[in-house]
């Protein structure tokens, strides 16, 4: 059984939207929505991940490439 998704409006300033409406030309985008719901849900996803821990700092990148050089994998 399919499930439709319930939506909602929000507004942006007319001049915005026209500038993602250019921007997505000869794109794989078919609207404006279809582009700021792809924006939204990867700004949400970032934020989440961040959030919960799963996004390592520069140096934490960092001490963990050193570790995995002195066990000999890189």
């Amino acid at each position: 059984m399919e499930r439709k998704a319930k939506y909602t409006t929000v507004s942006i300033p007319l001049s915005l939207y026209n500038r993602i409406k250019e921007m997505i030309k000869d794109t794989g985008f078919t609207s404006v929505s279809q582009f700021v719901i792809y924006v939204l849900r990867e700004v949400v996803a970032s934020y989440e991940e961040e959030k919960q821990g799963t996004v390592f700092s520069e140096e934490e990148k960092q001490e963990i490439i050193e570790k995995l050089r002195k066990l000999g994998y890189l």
